[in-house]
């Protein structure tokens, strides 16, 4: 995160749009002062359901994670920002493989109840199927609206866009996804990254959903970023559509 404030600047043109909304990732108060500083009004903080996990990925505990997102909630309230929620290793854990979904409620509950809008619930490592993104809304619906939860599915497996479409028929709408399936973590070995934006697109489009995304324009600012950082697309759709390009 050493260039946040570079990468903040560069986008400066943007935060004053009302159709966009861009959020900065905020792991303490120090990031959350450099976000207020640099006119952000939109935050993310976040959490993991595996004690392991947090510990390699923030080097703290659960209890110890909250105990940090507490007081950056508070003041990112304070300046009027709003509040996203991450939720990590939800459908399983690189140490620990699966993990509690009581687990995931305690930590659901708590962020909503600091003050988060909408919770992002992770497939840290790609290990999802179907059946068990049923079994994870079944836990949640009743207890919560599903308009304010979203899924973040990893394509590690080829089983993102098949999570998705379960997501889809079982309430979920909104969905995190990356420009050419760029991403991954270091303290997740093997994962991928995460499912690409193009193949998301591409599903919803043909499911006749509105997005307001131009297919164009997402797979030009993809090609951009790939050739930028010398990275390969991950995305089946981007690499369809780059080669009717061609042709």
């Amino acid at each position: 995160m050493s260039d946040g404030i570079e990468v903040s600047k560069g986008l400066a043109n943007f935060l004053t749009r009302e159709d966009l909304s861009l959020f900065a990732l905020v792991p303490n108060d120090v990031g959350l002062n450099k976000a207020h500083e640099n006119n952000l009004k939109h935050i993310a903080v976040f959490t993991a359901t595996s004690e392991t996990f947090n510990k390699k990925n923030i080097n703290a505990s659960i209890e110890e994670s909250l105990d940090r997102i507490r007081p950056v909630v508070s003041g990112a309230k304070a300046h009027g920002m709003m509040i996203r929620g991450y939720v990590s290793t939800v459908f399983g854990c690189p140490y620990e493989g699966k993990t509690s979904l009581d687990k995931m409620m305690y930590l659901i509950d708590e962020l909503f109840s600091l003050g988060c809008f909408e919770i992002s619930l992770g497939d840290t490592i790609g290990v999802g199927h179907p059946d068990l993104v049923y079994e994870v809304i079944q836990k949640i619906k009743g207890h919560y609206d599903l308009k304010n939860i979203a899924m973040h599915f990893h394509d590690t497996r080829a089983m993102a866009l098949a999570n998705i479409l379960a997501s889809l028929q079982n309430g979920i709408t909104s969905f995190d996804s990356s420009a050419g399936g760029l991403g991954g973590c270091p303290y997740a070995v093997g994962s991928s990254g995460n499912v690409g934006t193009e193949d998301v697109l591409n599903l919803l489009h043909s499911m006749g959903y509105e997005t307001g995304i131009d297919m164009e324009k997402l797979f030009l600012a993809s090609d951009f970023i790939l050739k930028k950082i010398g990275r390969d697309s991950q995305s089946k759709m981007h690499t369809a559509y780059r080669a009717l390009r061609v042709k």
